[in-house]
């Protein structure tokens, strides 16, 4: 028994909702495509389980945050794809490929034939056990990566208000979990062996005014610190957590938000090749194999602002882009260049929002009201600002921070720069209006006043070794005794 499509999307999250929207763009003929997804629903916008998701009053719930609301688009119902002709076979585990016969099996055996793949398998979650602690299977222990860990959660808060939580990790998901959990008046304590939250992003002076702000909200931090064991009562739920000082911390819930690890595990063995943990493309998307494309988090490409050095970003922006793109390439080849991706990660916390874009190499030149939540950071390397941090901006303010990322503005004076701060980017943003006539941005190395592309690109932000965290897992793996793996 077995089913013919022209393309097929493998896997159901944010780069399958956009690769879609995208063939749908291009007249894809009905019957022509299909999405196989775990999930039994139809793509929707991941970042919404970790912000409006857990909110205790009007929450977001389906069909409200499908793909692909989160950019302005359409949004992406079941009877969009019905009436599109596309198939969505949800529910669906794909066990083995065959890449040779262009073909997929699924668990109920199931056979998938197509011309064309997209892999956009994303990542899962990391597990506490992998790092030698047990007892993350507990009831009241949380992890959050798909709809149904999200659900669980929101059960579990709503029997905890005024209780205590633990939420073990201090970079995306433990900021944003916590913000949630205070808002539905949870006492929460963070733990983490970082010196600092959102250790691979934030300067120390960052961190230091989310920390207060967090504080101001009740929340306590543990930092260079991990947990070692659970304390659970007859039932099997947890009741307190032990972290490697022998510190007993009670706890009515726990959220774990470690890092992930690309969904690699169905092509190990195929002859795709990898790198940075997860399935290496080119410019178009295009793995090793001509009629493969890889998407989203699971996809490592070149990105050219730097120097075309592989990357694999674990952010929706990227997500939706590489969808569109590889969609691109594959149904109007002679049309699409390379993928010209500017690195962009964002996050919203209680009443605060920020962006970043680039990389954070080199100094770090901060500027701006740290007291009043309006401040930025630029890093610049080799007199060009090759990364930018603004919390609190206006939309016109971003994507100025945006231009002199991209552009690689040089930097002649950097106590200038510190000076002049948000005043720089939006001065050299006009500067790229007047010249371009159109407010574009203009190619990287072009122009007064940038500066050429990285030949030697360094970096440390972006998700390279299949964590949210690398440096968090070194850590973890070398205090619980288990060799460091190589993602």
């Amino acid at each position: 028994m077995g089913r013919a499509f022209v393309y097929v999307i493998l896997g159901g999250g944010v780069a399958a909702g956009y690769a879609a929207l995208e063939f749908s763009r291009r007249q894809v003929a009905p019957g022509e495509l299909c999405i196989i997804s775990e999930e039994l629903v139809a793509p929707y916008e991941r970042p919404a389980l970790s912000k409006g998701y857990l909110l205790p009053e009007n929450p977001a719930r389906l069909p409200q945050f499908h793909t692909c609301v989160g950019a302005n688009e359409e949004r992406l119902t079941p009877k969009w794809y019905q009436e599109k002709g596309i198939e969505l076979i949800l529910g669906t585990r794909v066990k083995s490929a065959d890449l040779k016969m262009k073909e997929l099996l699924t668990a109920s055996g199931e056979t998938i034939t197509y011309n064309y793949l997209i892999i956009a398998t994303g990542a899962r979650a990391l597990k506490l056990e992998e790092f030698g602690v047990q007892g993350s299977e507990a009831e009241n222990v949380c992890y959050l990566r798909d709809i149904a860990d999200a659900d669980r959660m929101v059960n579990i808060m709503q029997s905890c208000a005024g209780k205590n939580a633990v939420v073990i990790g201090g970079g995306y998901i433990g900021m944003e979990c916590t913000a949630a959990l205070v808002t539905n008046k949870i006492k929460v304590t963070m733990v983490f062996p970082e010196k600092h939250c959102m250790g691979r992003l934030f300067t120390a002076k960052m961190a230091e005014f989310y920390e207060n702000y967090y504080k101001a909200r009740g929340v306590k931090f543990v930092k260079g610190n991990v947990l070692t064991s659970f304390v659970k009562d007859p039932s099997g739920k947890v009741t307190a957590v032990i972290l490697r000082d022998e510190t007993r911390i009670p706890a009515d819930m726990v959220v774990v938000g470690i890092g992930i690890r690309a969904n690699t595990t169905l092509f190990d063995g195929l002859k795709l090749a990898l790198e940075k943990g997860g399935i290496k493309v080119n410019s178009r998307m295009q793995t090793s194999d001509s009629s493969v494309y890889a998407v989203g988090d699971v996809a490592a490409f070149p990105v050219k602002l730097f120097g075309n050095d592989i990357r694999r970003l674990e952010h929706v922006d990227s997500a939706r882009k590489t969808a569109r793109h590889a969609v691109s390439a594959i149904m109007a080849p002679n049309e699409t260049g390379d993928l010209d991706y500017l690195p962009f990660f964002y996050s919203r916390v209680f009443a605060l929002s920020w962006q970043f874009y680039g990389d954070n190499v080199g100094e770090a030149v901060h500027f701006g009201d740290f007291t009043n939540g309006r401040f930025g950071v630029y890093w610049v390397n080799e007199g060009c600002i090759i990364g930018a941090f603004l919390e609190g901006g206006a939309k016109e303010e971003y994507e100025a921070i945006s231009k002199v990322v991209k552009t690689r503005a040089k930097v002649s004076n950097v106590g200038e720069l510190e000076k002049l701060g948000l005043g720089f980017a939006l001065r050299e943003s006009q500067k790229l209006i007047e010249s371009t006539g159109t407010g574009g941005i203009a190619s990287s190395g072009t122009g007064t006043g940038t500066c050429s592309i990285m030949q030697k690109p360094l970096y440390k932000w972006h998700a390279t070794a299949g964590v949210v965290a690398a440096a968090s897992i070194a850590v973890f793996a070398y205090w619980y005794g288990v060799r460091r793996r190589r993602w």
